[in-house]
């Protein structure tokens, strides 16, 4: 019988990684439920997946039980994780999120088992194929536009910043069905040198790389912006998740689903 609601993991974050949390609350695991809701209202069954980074055979068992892995955005990656020392300017990080998500989207892409990416997503994607990134675009490259239009400076997380142009023939494009589209932007941190087995889908006026995917038929999918703060109903965030449930549900089909084997 094919999948309909295919499974969906979506990574988690430290609580106290975040600006402004309390020292008293107790040690937590969380995201912002609208990547939650927008994997549900696509189709998807999404799964909270905790930081085991110290109990990678239960990563893997549920890891297993997946058709699909959905990386949120989040804080800055550790340099570290692609050979860098930490600048200053460099943000929180959450190593615990760091070394789940890079084992989880190598273990994805050996499978071929679909991935999307989102902000930070798309970071982690480029990292786990040896890619590097800008640790700050303002200091690094001043060259660069404006990108980090963050709530806490007074934007809205729907307020549209600029326009990405998509690559002819990519299967960003296709599921867009547009030579380019506007995007929001929250992020200070960026692609440098692209990973392996990756192609640069979209990018922006200033040229920084707004989207990748793998260059094989697998679904591997990042995008630099937050399609997740949009409704489904509107077509770009519909066509990208929509594109990625229906990845999953074909993956499940052709690769048989262990959900069966949860009790």
């Amino acid at each position: 019988m094919s999948v309909t609601r295919p499974v969906i993991g979506l990574t988690t974050q430290t609580l106290h990684s975040i600006d402004g949390i309390p020292t008293g609350l107790p040690s937590s695991w969380v995201m912002n439920q609208r990547y939650f809701l927008a994997a549900a209202q696509a189709g998807a069954i999404p799964w909270m997946i905790p930081l085991l980074d110290d109990d990678l055979p239960t990563l893997r068992e549920i890891y297993l039980r997946l058709d699909g892995l959905l990386i949120p955005g989040g804080v800055d990656m550790d340099p570290r994780q692609y050979g860098e020392e930490i600048r200053k300017e460099c943000g929180n990080l959450d190593p615990a999120r760091d070394t789940v998500e890079l084992q989880l989207t190598k273990w994805a892409i050996e499978d071929g088992k679909p991935v999307l990416g989102l902000c930070r997503g798309l970071q982690v994607i480029n990292v786990a194929s040896g890619g590097s990134l800008w640790q700050d675009l303002p200091s690094q490259n001043p060259a660069f536009a404006k990108h980090d239009f963050f709530p806490t400076t007074g934007f809205d997380r729907d307020y549209l910043a600029h326009e990405v142009d998509l690559k002819s023939g990519t299967r960003l494009q296709t599921l867009l069905d547009e030579p380019r589209v506007q995007v929001n932007s929250m992020h200070h941190q960026g692609i440098k040198n692209l990973g392996r087995s990756l192609v640069a889908s979209a990018v922006s006026d200033d040229g920084l790389i707004e989207a990748v995917e793998g260059e094989g038929d697998a679904f591997l999918v990042g995008v630099q912006w937050h399609p997740e703060v949009f409704e489904i109903a509107e077509p770009h965030a519909g066509h990208l998740f929509g594109g990625f449930i229906r990845a999953a549900c074909e993956w499940a089909d052709q690769n048989g689903s262990t959900r069966s084997d949860v009790q």
